[in-house]
């Protein structure tokens, strides 16, 4: 192991968490092992920021050195680290967003181990106890400012995108962060890096100090996409179910940018939220948009979700292309939409309560072969949940592809097999072909070899 800093000890800060010691012995290396590893893996993850890859092979190889140790003082906490990357110091100390991101992690995991796990109150058996749960978890990671006006803009796309799309990102992030407009990403790169770099040019133009630049994500994804460096607040999340519910909790305006399995993932989890019969009325931003040499990806998009969920959900949203002013006054109206519908129906800015998001939606969904090949991808029922199935089909192509999980999945049984309609399928393969194409799938795309498999 080259380029490593041998022993580096960091103390938590004022504003970042402190815990007991019955909560440190949560993350007990000998008798806790697993929430230990769990905690490992993030923090190096974190430390790996700013690494153009998501090979997680970059991360998992350097684990067996890497180690750490928490300390408990009367006056807060301490982390003695070994073996960790150079990148994350400078002048042997330590960058200061990556030592806030390290505890940020140390929050986010003991609070999923403590007091989600151990809390009578919490219930992830039912929607309203998994959407409880997300408004504690954001709460504790202090992701709300109350009585602030709607300016929350989720930004999705893909981390493997051409240079010429990646600019365009930062464009649009740009005329957002003009109009005083805040940033959340899945906290990545590409698309979702592009966003909040602009942004953060449009803020100090206009003398924004307190610029927002959030990063949602989750256990099973962050050793694959390490946060950015903008990233300025992060949030762990228990699975992807709940990290995509906690985006459109939080967000006012949703801008989508090109990009691969994960970016359909995310779409279909919103169009079939905005399906939803009971959220036909709840105003909701949502805009495609990229430089016009991605205007052919739209096309296909569109068309899929035509042949799949039908005209209702084409409706949902808007396509704009090449134009990063358009979006940004598209996303202003919207939020403008946004917060006269909430003042007049009594709710609350900083989380949408309203919004009906299904069980299908909710629970997490483990890509097994056999869960995988059981999907019900036909037509005969609503289009929400259709919707909810045909993510649940791109969420376990994402995690064949970049997951450890899903990747040792496939290594083992062979490619996911995936059945249904023969136009939905035809769609569908039609979509993954053009992503594999066009090199959305991996980064590494000379050697990329599908995880799935459509009859």
């Amino acid at each position: 192991m080259t380029n490593r800093i041998a022993t580096a000890e960091i103390t938590a800060q004022s504003g970042l968490e402190l815990l007991t010691n019955d909560e440190i012995s949560l993350l007990n290396k000998d008798t806790n092992g697993e929430n230990y590893f769990l905690l490992k893996k993030c923090i190096l993850a974190v430390l790996n920021s700013g690494e153009a890859t998501d090979n997680i092979a970059h991360v998992t190889s350097q684990l067996d050195k890497f180690d750490l140790e928490i300390i408990p003082l009367n006056k807060g906490l301490k982390l003695r680290i070994y073996n960790a990357p150079a990148s994350a110091f400078v002048d042997g100390k330590m960058i200061q967003g990556l030592h806030e991101h390290v505890f940020s992690v140390l929050r986010d995991i003991v609070f999923l181990k403590q007091e989600l796990k151990f809390n009578s109150r919490i219930d992830f058996r039912s929607q309203n106890g998994i959407s409880n749960a997300i408004f504690h978890i954001l709460r504790n990671a202090q992701a709300f400012q109350v009585g602030e006006d709607p300016n929350m803009v989720v930004c999705w796309g893909g981390h493997s995108i051409p240079h010429h799309e990646y600019k365009y990102t930062k464009d649009v992030g740009y005329r957002l962060g003009l109009r005083a407009l805040s940033i959340i990403t899945g906290c990545g790169i590409g698309a979702m890096k592009g966003p909040m770099k602009g942004a953060l040019v449009g803020h100090s133009k206009q003398r924004i100090c307190n610029g927002r630049y959030l990063g949602i994500t989750e256990p099973g994804i962050i050793a694959a996409e390490s946060p950015n460096p903008i990233v300025n607040e992060l949030i762990i999340m228990p699975d992807i179910e709940k990290r995509l519910e906690a985006f459109v909790r939080l967000g006012h305006g949703f801008v989508v940018f090109p990009g691969g399995a994960g970016t359909a993932e995310e779409i279909l989890y919103i169009l079939g939220i905005l399906l939803n019969p009971k959220n036909k009325n709840i105003p909701f931003p949502l805009v495609f948009t990229g430089p016009k040499e991605s205007k052919a990806y739209f096309e296909q998009m569109d068309l899929f979700i035509g042949k799949t969920l039908g005209k209702e959900a084409q409706s949902k949203y808007q396509i704009i292309i090449n134009n990063p002013i358009a979006v940004a006054k598209a996303m202003q109206q919207g939020i403008s939409q946004v917060r006269e519908y909430r003042k007049s129906a009594h709710d609350a800015y900083h989380y949408n309560w309203q919004l009906e998001i299904d069980w299908d939606f909710q629970e997490e969904f483990i890509p097994t072969h056999q869960n995988m090949s059981e999907l019900d991808l036909g037509k005969n029922q609503p289009g929400h949940l259709l919707a909810a199935n045909l993510r649940k089909a791109f969420s376990g192509i994402v995690s064949g592809n970049i997951k450890e999980q899903g990747i040792a999945e496939v290594d083992k049984h062979g490619p996911y097999q995936l059945t249904g309609d023969q136009e939905i399928m035809d769609s569908m393969d039609a979509l993954l072909r053009s992503f594999i194409e066009q090199g959305r799938m991996k980064l590494e795309q000379k050697n990329y070899k599908p995880c799935y498999q459509i009859k």
